[in-house]
């Protein structure tokens, strides 16, 4: 398996990726830094305090990269579909269940990775900017980093697994337009907040959606072994 997930790496160079993970990385870092300056002063400031701050660092990095997620879906696997090149590849003396399972490895990995690691990032980029200019009101406390290192590490979880959902669109349309606008409807209904208001916060739903996910990659390998078998009767 840590062979086959080696080689996909080495077939699809995800350096340009990891490149749009790490721009999106500083733009989130610059939005935030530019809405926290602006309200410096206000009579309601933007960010209350360290906890309001986590919310939206949280917020928009499970929805970017979930996104990614779409796009490495469609890269990995909707393509290959899409362009028939998965046959190939089904040729070749390879268990089809573990070739498709390594592919998600990826997906899930790569999400799960970037979203931990990306909270990190932002966390220490604006609490260093916050000591120079008094953006954050309140101090950070050890309970509060702790408290949210271990949301943003189940929240990371859920995500990882919940953006493969997109799967099912993309591989009964084999379009990758189906799999990224299924990614974005997913960020919409979990990621948006109305009137302070979000479905992430009702934990049974990230939980549920999570499981979908999984059923859906089961679903999806299940009949891998017989998938040129079944196109062809059906055609």
């Amino acid at each position: 398996m840590f062979r086959l997930i080696q080689l996909e790496l080495k077939k699809y160079r995800l350096a340009g990726i990891i490149r749009g993970a790490f721009i999106a990385n500083l733009c989130i870092f610059v939005l935030i830094a530019l809405v926290s300056i602006t309200s410096i002063g206000a009579e309601i400031p933007e960010f209350t305090g360290f906890e309001g701050l986590f919310e939206i660092i949280d917020v928009m990095v499970r929805a970017t990269f979930i996104i990614f997620a779409g796009v490495l879906l469609s890269k990995l696997i909707i393509d290959e579909f899409k362009s028939q090149s998965i046959t190939v590849l089904f040729m070749y003396p390879i268990n089809r269940k573990k070739l498709i399972i390594a592919k998600l490895l990826i997906v899930i990995t790569f999400t799960f990775t970037a979203i931990i690691l990306s909270a990190i990032f932002l966390t220490c980029a604006i609490y260093l900017l916050d000591q120079f200019i008094d953006i954050i009101p309140g101090t950070l406390t050890l309970e509060l980093v702790l408290k949210q290192g271990t949301s943003f590490v189940t929240g990371g979880l859920a995500a990882s697994f919940m953006s493969l959902i997109p799967l099912y669109f993309g591989l009964r349309k084999q379009s990758t337009v189906s799999t990224l606008v299924a990614s974005i409807i997913i960020v919409l209904l979990v990621c948006s907040n109305n009137g302070g208001f979000s479905l992430n916060a009702i934990i049974i739903v990230p939980i549920i959606l999570a499981c979908i996910g999984v059923l859906i990659a089961y679903l999806s390998i299940r009949n891998i072994e017989h998938v040129d078998l079944l196109s062809k009767s059906e055609s």
